[in-house]
């Protein structure tokens, strides 16, 4: 294939013939048994994929295993936050990709569970396979990581990095991205003397100061979606619903209210009054409800595929934590988005402010 072309991968596409290159890097074993997996040591970092030339990135399934039996005392037992996955494309030395490995797969809290979006999905047994169906075009060279940063966990590592090669990416292709991103807790207000209700309730937001924040990037591009997390630090026999948090997106720098505002949590996730139960679908989903009264840890995602929101200069997504960000809760989340370029001012906190809370 010369380039990355002007169709698509839908059902309707399928008959198109093409003249694709199909590539992968994989785990395999190059002596030919049965060994099909690194060893990856603690504090190591291997590369998985080192690609030359243009291309595009349209599948990736990993799995990880402890290579013993965990002691039960282990301090590793949240190694899928302290494995991170980072991604550099067209030879940047500043990776695109910088997320916990469970997290960038659509689920936090170093869990696992069977769920399938469109582009994310975790497969049986137990959602320990990963899949990701995002497409990742690079004009020169693609360069996948895996760091190990647990303490004393080494980790068998199994992988596909599937792509297409071309001969040139054309102009007006973004790069992927996806950041990891947490506040622990949000900034919010002691309930005092106010009501239940007024504390879930209540309260003028006019500026969007405050708010829990998604993604915040300069360029142009495309935001696509994101997982978002929460563990519920409220503990009451009250109603303790966590959500109420308008989604707010800032485009290019405009002031509040913006075009892009919701309604609440639910809403933007796209579903409604307050759900405590397992769902998934193509676009949006919740992985992991929490417990009675939305007691512990909650994960959901909303992909906007089929209604990616643009932006030219820069882009800031938000969402309230609570009505009036009142709540103080453990937020975390990863952002998907394309850029014009290599977005080179991503980082990731230390593994010590990555660990999630019991629960």
């Amino acid at each position: 294939m010369t380039s990355y072309g002007d169709h698509g991968s839908s059902l309707r596409d399928l008959p198109r013939l093409r003249s694709s290159r199909r590539r992968r890097v994989s785990s395999y074993d190059r002596s030919g048994g049965n060994e099909d997996r690194l060893t990856v040591r603690p504090g190591e970092t291997v590369e998985l994929a080192n690609i030359a030339g243009a291309g595009d990135i349209n599948h990736i399934w990993m799995t990880v295993a402890p290579m013993a039996p965990p002691d039960p005392n282990t301090p590793d037992k949240a190694f899928m936050r302290k494995l991170v996955l980072r991604v550099y494309w067209d030879g940047n030395e500043h990776p695109s990709v910088l997320v916990p490995l469970g997290d960038f797969f659509g689920v936090g809290h170093a869990k696992t569970t069977n769920f399938a979006s469109l582009p994310l999905q975790m497969s049986p047994q137990d959602g320990k396979s990963l899949n990701s169906f995002f497409h990742m075009p690079f004009a020169d060279g693609a360069r996948f990581e895996l760091v190990n940063e647990c303490t004393d966990l080494t980790v068998w590592f199994y992988y596909y990095i599937d792509y297409e090669a071309f001969d040139e990416l054309e102009d007006g292709i973004g790069r992927f991205h996806a950041s990891w991103h947490r506040e622990d807790p949000t900034d919010g207000i002691e309930q005092g003397e106010l009501t239940n209700a007024q504390y879930l309730f209540e309260g003028d937001n006019t500026t969007g100061d405050g708010n829990y924040t998604i993604l915040e990037t300069k360029g142009r591009g495309h935001y696509v979606g994101c997982t978002f997390n929460v563990t519920n630090l409220r503990h009451t026999e009250d109603w303790n619903w966590y959500g109420e948090g308008d989604d707010m997106i800032f485009i290019d720098g405009e002031e509040w209210p913006p075009d892009i505002h919701g309604t609440g949590t639910e809403d933007y996730f796209n579903t409604a009054w307050c759900p405590a139960e397992p769902y998934q679908s193509m676009y949006h989903g919740i992985t992991m409800p929490g417990g009675d009264n939305w007691s512990g840890q909650i994960s959901m995602y909303r992909f906007h595929v089929e209604d990616p929101i643009t932006f030219s200069e820069s882009i800031r997504v938000t969402i309230e934590h609570g009505h009036n960000n009142q709540r103080s809760d453990d937020i975390s989340s990863v952002a998907y988005w394309y850029l014009d370029r290599v977005d080179e001012t991503l980082t990731l906190p230390p593994v010590e402010e990555r660990l999630p809370r019991l629960g």
